[in-house]
C-alpha cells in the first residue's frame, strides 16, 4: 500500500509577548480589546472568494452560549471488544475568554479547547465524529501516527465531513507523549475558532515517580472587533487581540497551586499563529520533552524561557 506523505505549514509571526508570571498562565494578557479595527484584506483577496471567506466574522446559525465553563477536560469513554471508544459532536458556541468578552468558537462538545483524549500507549481508539457545524470539517491527530486513511486531509486521506454528516476514525495509540488532535478543513480559520484539543498518550509501562501536578496548557490567539469573532491571522494581517491559555484570557486563566518541593510538569502546546516565549519568575526548569518525545537525561537543557511556535510542544519540568 502507498503512503502519501503530507507536509502542513502554519502561518506565523514572531512578536514580543507579555510572559507567564511564576506558575500562574498570564500571557493570556488581552490585547487592547476592541480598539483594533478590522484589517483590510489584501489585493490578494479580490480574485480570490476562497481567500476573501477567510476574512469574513466566524458565525454560524442559532449559536447558544456555552454550557460548560473549562475546556480541554478529559474526555469519558466506553469499551467496546476491548476499543476505547470516544464520541465528539462539531458545534458553535458563544464562548466566555474573559469576563465581558464572548467569541463566537467552532467547538467539540461545546468546550475551547475541546476535550481532552486521554489513553495509553497501544490502545484501540476509536473516535466518532458528527459534524454540526455550517461547514464541512475533518480532525488531523498532529504528531499521532495513524493510518494515511485516518490522517484528516481533506480531499487527500478523505472526504471533508459534511454538515450533518458522521465520520469515524479508528487507529493504535502509539507513541507516547504530548499531542493534539485540530481541524484540517480551512484550517486558518477553524483551528483558529477552537477546533483543537490535547491528545495525551500514557506510556504503556507506568512511570515510577511521576510528577505530582501534571497540567497541559494549549496557547491560542483570538480577534475580536466591534462584537464579531475572526479568524486571528498575522500574516493576512487580521492581528489577534486576545491572547488564551485553555480557552481563557487573563485574569480568566487557571491558577496552578503547588507546594514546595513538589514535582511540577508543565505541557506547553502552541496552537495559533504566533510564537508564545513562556517563562517562569524565579526558578529554572528542564525541558523533558519535544514534540511528544522524551529528551535523555543527560540532554535536557535548563532554562527559564522556551518559545514555542505553532504546532510545537515542550514538556518542562521543576521543582
Amino acid at each position: 500500500m502507498q503512503k502519501v506523505l503530507i507536509f502542513s505549514f502554519v502561518s506565523l509571526a514572531l512578536i514580543l509577548s507579555a510572559c507567564a508570571p511564576t506558575v500562574t498562565p498570564t500571557n493570556a494578557m488581552p490585547m487592547g480589546g476592541d480598539s483594533v479595527t478590522t484589517a483590510t484584506p489584501g489585493s490578494m483577496t479580490a480574485d480570490n472568494p476562497e481567500a476573501a471567506h477567510m476574512m469574513e466574522p466566524i458565525s454560524a446559525p442559532n449559536v447558544q452560549p456555552a454550557a460548560a465553563t473549562e475546556g480541554g477536560q478529559p474526555l469519558t469513554y466506553r469499551e467496546e471488544n476491548g476499543v476505547k471508544v470516544f464520541e465528539l459532536t462539531t458545534k458553535a458556541v458563544q464562548w466566555p475568554i474573559l469576563d465581558g468578552v464572548t467569541v463566537t468558537a467552532f467547538t467539540y462538545n461545546g468546550t475551547v479547547p475541546r476535550p481532552m483524549i486521554r489513553v495509553t500507549e497501544g490502545d484501540q481508539v476509536r473516535v466518532i465524529v458528527k459534524n454540526e457545524l455550517p461547514d464541512p470539517t475533518t480532525i488531523h491527530w498532529h504528531g499521532v501516527e495513524v493510518p494515511n486513511a485516518m490522517d484528516g486531509v481533506p480531499g487527500v486521506t478523505q472526504d471533508p465531513i459534511q454538515p450533518g454528516e458522521t465520520f469515524v476514525y479508528e487507529f493504535t495509540a502509539k507513541p507516547a507523549g504530548t499531542f493534539m488532535y485540530h481541524s484540517h478543513y480551512e484550517g486558518d480559520v477553524q483551528v483558529s475558532a477552537g477546533l483543537y484539543a490535547p491528545f495525551i498518550i500514557e506510556p504503556k509501562e507506568p512511570e515510577a515517580n511521576p510528577p505530582a501536578v501534571d497540567k497541559t496548557l494549549m496557547i491560542s490567539e483570538w480577534r475580536m472587533t466591534d462584537g464579531l469573532t475572526y479568524a486571528a491571522m498575522p500574516m493576512g494581517g487580521m492581528e489577534p487581540n486576545f491572547f488564551t491559555i485553555n480557552g481563557k484570557s487573563f485574569p480568566a486563566t487557571e491558577t496552578i497551586t503547588v507546594k514546595k518541593g513538589e514535582r511540577v510538569r508543565l505541557r506547553f502546546i502552541a496552537i495559533g499563529q504566533f510564537i508564545h516565549p513562556m517563562h517562569l519568575h524565579g526558578f529554572p526548569f528542564k525541558i523533558v520533552a519535544t514534540d511528544g518525545h522524551p529528551v535523555p537525561e543527560a540532554s535536557q537543557l535548563k532554562k527559564d524561557t522556551v518559545s514555542v511556535a505553532p504546532g510545537e510542544r515542550y514538556d518542562i519540568e521543576f521543582i
